[in-house]
């Protein structure tokens, strides 16, 4: 059984001060880095819809393009205009929050004399696909990046928050009844030392 003195109750207070400043420091982070969560989902979510809807644009030119020539042709061509897309991976750190970048090296979309066909022989229809695709190739390689950074805040943000409800919830409260435990300990003690001093006096008095 633990007897409290005045040197475990400065502990305490001290301890308590000490987590009282962690508590501080971890929801100023955790605002931060939800700051920075919003800033990042915006442009996100905006680039989500724009792929939607340049996906669903490139698959209805593709569909009139099959409508219009052959399948095995349109094959043909896709097999010759493969192009190698060479992508660079990068860490990232914001507010301590680490990620990786993807960084295109060179452009995916290509003007049409770039992609290794006459485009005398297709129609309009399948280089609008084709533009499309590409258009949506590069865009998902964005967004990807926007998505590895997200997730990382995402966790972190849960994390802080975990933290901060532990120190709020279990920690801090705990403390306090550790203080007011000792406190009450103490003034009893010292009340009953003034007692019995008060009585010893009483007793040489008399």
């Amino acid at each position: 059984m633990i007897h409290p003195n005045r040197t475990y109750l400065l502990q305490q207070k001290e301890k308590r001060s000490a987590v009282e400043k962690s508590l501080n420091i971890i929801k100023a982070r955790r605002q931060a880095l939800i700051a920075e969560f919003l800033a990042s989902a915006k442009p996100f979510l905006v680039s989500r819809r724009e792929i939607a809807t340049e996906y669903r644009r490139a698959i209805e030119e593709l569909q009139i393009s099959l409508a219009r020539e052959s399948r095995s042709g349109i094959a043909s061509i896709a097999e010759v205009s493969k192009q190698e897309v060479i992508v660079t991976i990068e860490p990232r750190n914001i507010l301590g929050v680490r990620f990786k970048e993807a960084i295109i090296s060179s452009s995916i979309r290509r003007k049409a004399d770039q992609r290794n066909y006459n485009i005398a022989m297709t129609s309009p229809h399948l280089e609008e696909a084709i533009s499309h695709f590409e258009t949506v190739t590069a865009d998902m390689l964005k967004v990807a990046a926007f998505e590895s950074k997200l997730k990382k805040l995402s966790r972190d943000i849960r994390q802080l928050s975990r933290k901060s409800r532990v120190l709020e919830q279990r920690v801090l409260p705990a403390l306090g009844r550790n203080l007011k435990m000792a406190s009450q300990y103490i003034s009893e003690r010292e009340r009953e030392d003034y007692y019995r001093l008060k009585k010893f006096k009483d007793m040489q008095a008399a």
